[in-house]
């Protein structure tokens, strides 16, 4: 017995009736009848009691209809989540993002998708970019916001915007008015990250100043964003960051435009090279839409 077969069974089940039945399911009398003989054959029991005038379910026929239903119910459900899932509007999308995307474009793409897409459950991890190309490459996230990028051929990179870097200092270091020469202040520590794996964005920062003649000597690592601004709360050194870090206020912390013209540092969305995902083209286009709108 077959899920056509099923519905036949319950439409007759329901109308009692081989002519009414016959209508609703959009077919003739006799092919009806006779499917319902050959389930009646497969299973070895009489489903319908039958007389000149009337029909009714046997006790046999009365339990496939209740279980029936049950079966045609969830294979519709199944069936409108798989669509759904394919659509774009239901399912789950692995994100992997370094942290200081966070304080900017990243809050904005993410509240736009989930306004389009409520239903699509969002992972969020945060990793440098070593990580990020790791875990793409081994389909362990489906995306990737990356600072400035992920180099690799098997990864498609669509960048979002740039920004300038700007020095983050402790509010008990005085420092002139207006943008900062960094030159003024290259004998003080640099909190540099991540220390681990190299090259990452202490090496950008690194060849950014020394394009300038400037050598950070003084340097102080560590693993992520989060914990190099720590570090510059309290006193331990200066860092250079994003521009849209200095948006959000930190105690112990004041953020200073930098006078030299240092190079500007972009953001991106990567996702593997063959990926066909709805889901990841759903974000990747509300993601360059709002990049318009705001960058």
């Amino acid at each position: 017995m077959n899920l056509k077969q099923l519905e036949y069974f319950i439409a007759l089940a329901e109308e009692l009736h081989f002519g009414r039945a016959a209508e609703r399911l959009g077919i003739a009398q006799p092919p009806l009848s006779r499917q319902i003989k050959q389930i009646e054959d497969e299973l070895g029991a009489l489903l319908f009691n039958r007389s000149r005038n009337a029909i009714s379910l046997t006790q046999a026929g009365e339990r496939l209809y209740a279980r029936g239903t049950a079966m045609v119910a969830e294979f519709n459900d199944i069936r409108l989540e798989v669509r759904r899932i394919g659509q774009g509007a239901e399912g789950r999308l692995r994100i992997g993002f370094v942290g200081s995307a966070t304080y900017g474009i990243l809050q904005t793409v993410l509240k736009s998708f989930r306004a389009a897409y409520p239903d699509v459950s969002l992972s969020l991890i945060p990793m440098n970019n070593a990580q990020l190309q790791r875990s793409l490459i081994r389909r362990e996230i489906d995306l990737a916001i990356a600072r400035p990028t992920l180099e690799d051929a098997e990864i498609t990179t669509r960048k979002l915007g740039d920004e300038p870097l700007v020095l983050a200092a402790p509010d008990t270091l005085t420092l002139a008015k207006g943008p900062v020469d960094l030159r003024q202040v290259v004998g003080e520590a640099f909190v540099l990250y991540p220390e681990f794996p190299r090259p990452s964005f202490a090496d950008f920062v690194l060849n950014a100043c020394a394009g300038l003649g400037v050598e950070l000597k003084r340097r102080v690592f560590t693993m992520d964003f989060q914990t190099a601004i720590a570090l510059v709360s309290v006193g331990e050194g200066l860092a250079i960051v994003p521009q849209s870090v200095g948006s959000v206020q930190r105690t112990g912390v004041r953020f200073h435009d930098i006078a030299n013209p240092l190079a500007r540092t972009g953001i991106s969305v990567n996702h593997r090279l063959d990926e066909q995902g709805v889901h990841v083209r759903n974000f990747v286009t509300i993601a360059q839409q709002v990049a318009r709108k705001t960058l």
